[in-house]
């Protein structure tokens, strides 16, 4: 994979900073990829984002939300003095702690986080505030002369 030297475009720019910091973590190859997960349109402003935890029960898994970071954190407790007496003879499946972070748009918010059948399903909500809709703005015309609202005015030009 190609990489890009984005210093140059640091020298010329002000207020990119996250902008580009996020294009640098996009092109970097040191992202992993376990666990696995899809990202989800579920409605016009709804996200779902599913991860893979097979094998993590809800108490070693951590949601945490931060400013506009996801953070999913997963950390596998030893298992190794179980109450039977079995022993492993082969450990194909992995018990390997993650952390996988996701960057949020703004006004994105975790509504849900729910843990079935081996996926972590986590919610998301895009809600702009009022002020900052879209507003439709009238346009009035300007065929009628300016009307003097204060007779103040007129008598000073008299």
């Amino acid at each position: 994979m190609r990489t890009y030297d984005l210093t140059p475009f640091y020298r010329s720019t002000v207020g990119f900073d996250r902008l580009f910091s996020l294009l640098d973590q996009a092109t970097s190859d040191g992202s992993p990829g376990y666990p696995p997960y899809n990202i989800e349109r579920t409605g016009e402003n709804a996200y779902r984002i599913s991860v893979a935890v097979s094998g993590f029960s809800q108490a070693e898994l951590s949601i945490v939300a931060k400013e506009n970071t996801l953070t999913i954190k997963g950390e596998k407790t030893a298992n190794e003095n179980s109450g039977d007496k079995s022993e492993v003879l082969y450990r194909g499946i992995a018990a390997r702690a993650f952390e996988r972070l996701f960057q949020l748009a703004d006004f994105v918010q975790v509504k849900n986080a729910s843990l079935e059948n081996g996926l972590l399903h986590v919610d998301l909500v895009r809600e702009i505030p009022e002020a900052k809709k879209p507003r439709s703005i009238p346009i009035s015309s300007s065929d009628k002369a300016p009307q003097v609202v204060d007779g103040s005015a007129a008598k000073v030009a008299a």
